[in-house]
């Protein structure tokens, strides 16, 4: 889901603006990983620690910097360390945006925090594809091919199964093939260009009139998963699941 933010960011031109300047910007749940104990880092960085698990994230504080966000607020953004699995002291100054690409693998799980969202994607991903990326970005943070696979057979593909899987059922949009789809990615692309040009769609309307959202449809063709959050111009769109 990370990379279809990406790409969206990309094809708005996005990237090419000043951080202060963005109307659109990507926020990852990753950034709001609990600080672990000494205990809880030791097998952390043994590769025995469950990062997929609904507990591993501070909800509260990801529920009142959003909360924050979505008030026009600038806010500051903890910075995590995936090498050591510790947050820095440094973090990162988020500027108020008209869109927020909100992105993780447990969006969807606390209501609380998934019925902020105004627009919920699921990036639905094979299962060897995630698999694939994982072990891919986990060797480049230094950890070895054994660590990796039994790390993801211990405690992320049973978690993605219990806990992020079950979620799909709250998206709005389901997105399959993930960045491979870009009918579905330009369609949210241009659903975005209308909310930046003042085009409110109907479904928003009703949002914020507080009767929901008006519509649940898949793009054509498959997980990893995603939404949209608003107040007043400004929307929060959240796309969900990367594994740790």
């Amino acid at each position: 889901q990370s990379t279809v933010c990406e790409k969206i960011m990309e094809l708005l031109g996005q990237n090419e603006v000043e951080q202060r300047q963005r109307k659109v910007l990507i926020l990852s749940q990753d950034s709001f990983y609990k600080v672990l104990t000494a205990e809880q880092q030791a097998k952390a960085l043994k590769g025995q620690y469950n990062f997929d698990h609904p507990d591993a994230f501070d909800n509260e504080l990801m529920r009142s910097t959003l909360k924050n966000i979505v008030e026009g607020k600038t806010v500051e953004v903890p910075t995590y360390d995936f090498v050591t699995h510790s947050r820095l002291t440094e973090t990162t100054v988020v500027y108020p945006a008209d869109v927020v690409l909100f992105e993780g693998i447990l969006v969807f799980y606390n209501q609380d925090i998934r019925d902020m969202f105004h627009l919920r994607l699921f990036v639905d991903t094979d299962s060897d594809v995630r698999l694939s990326r994982r072990v891919l970005r986990d060797m480049k943070r230094g950890r070895d091919l054994e660590q990796i696979l039994t790390q993801y057979t211990t405690f992320v593909k049973p978690a993605f199964e219990e806990f992020c899987l079950p979620t799909k059922k709250y998206a709005d949009v389901i997105i399959p093939r993930g960045v491979d789809n870009m009918v579905a990615i330009n369609l949210i692309v241009q659903h975005i260009q209308d909310i930046l040009n003042g085009d409110i769609c109907k479904w928003q309307r009703g949002a914020l009139n507080g009767h929901g959202r008006t519509y649940k449809r898949p793009f054509p063709e498959q997980a990893e998963s995603g939404g949209v959050l608003a107040a007043g111009k400004r929307s929060h769109l959240e796309s969900s699941s990367r594994p740790h």
